[in-house]
């Protein structure tokens, strides 16, 4: 048995070193990142303190957001076409949820320079594992500054509340996931819609080798979602779009939006006096 196993371990190794793609694998960041979660969230509450959290103001009790996942630039075509969409006048924000790019410092710069400033279309970014290889934490925090934070959009009678994760890792960590349930028992009352946007999807929807919380995390949040009446769970990372109710949170694992991918879509994320819908856009 112990034979066999290494053998797949092998031949494992030899697939990676073998791909096409091996400029755009980070083999050290395969293993283990050069950054930590606690060490990113210490820095998020750092650039917090001193960055206040945003709050939108809307004319109208309906308004849009327009969600993207997975855009892995390098190539932009499908980004730039999200972006056209994205500056209309009936989206009020953008939001990424991570993977946006390779982590490598070119990439960043080319998604940023693309990206509208935020007085322009305001728009809120989340680290997935690619943000993290090849050192790119450093950048990310560079232009983005913080990966845990939330923001809330005033509509004329209510406030909605989205709080955006950091599981670039692979997990909250400790202390992230204090920070949200102390959040979440001190604030939820205060609104009227809650969404989280995260990476990293938790359920298996399909035969996958991309990765998935450890199981006595994820008990945690699903217990704490349903406790304080989370409305929407929005994730990325298997680039296959999938829906899962459980209790009266709904999960969605959105498509990639990278330009390779045959289902590419990114979702429009529609608040209305009834409550949350959305839908899916593809780009092809």
């Amino acid at each position: 048995m112990e034979v066999v196993i290494k053998q797949r371990i092998h031949l494992l190794l030899i697939s990676v070193l073998l791909s096409s793609c091996i400029g755009d694998t980070d083999l050290t960041g395969f293993i283990r990142s050069t950054d930590r979660i606690e060490d990113r969230f210490k820095a998020s509450m750092e650039w917090n303190t001193s960055n206040p959290f945003k709050t939108i103001t809307v004319a109208s009790e309906a308004y849009n957001l327009l969600l993207a996942s997975d855009v892995h630039v390098g190539e932009t075509e499908n980004y730039q076409k999200f972006l056209q969409q994205g500056i209309q006048n009936d989206i009020e924000a953008l939001i990424f949820v991570g993977d946006f790019v390779t982590g490598k410092e070119k990439d960043y710069e080319k998604f940023n320079d693309l990206l509208p400033d935020y007085e322009t279309k305001p728009r809120f970014l989340l680290t997935g594992n690619h943000e993290l290889y090849f050192d790119g934490w450093k950048h990310f925090q560079r232009l983005y500054g913080t990966s845990i934070y939330y923001f809330t959009v005033q509509t004329p009678s209510v406030r909605d509340l989205y709080i955006c994760l950091d599981s670039g890792s692979g997990t909250l960590g400790k202390s992230q996931l204090a920070w949200l349930k102390n959040l979440l028992q001190q604030g939820r009352n205060l609104y009227n819609q809650c969404v989280i946007f995260t990476h990293v999807n938790f359920f298996r929807d399909r035969h996958t080798l991309s990765t998935n919380p450890l199981v006595n995390e994820l008990l945690v949040l699903l217990d704490l979602f349903e406790k304080y009446r989370v409305n929407l769970v929005v994730m990325g990372h298997d680039h296959v779009r999938a829906e899962n109710q459980l209790g009266n949170t709904t999960y969605l694992t959105l498509d990639g939006l990278e330009d390779e991918i045959p289902n590419a879509s990114y979702l429009l994320l529609k608040k209305e006096i009834s409550g949350i819908t959305y839908q899916f856009i593809g780009v092809k």
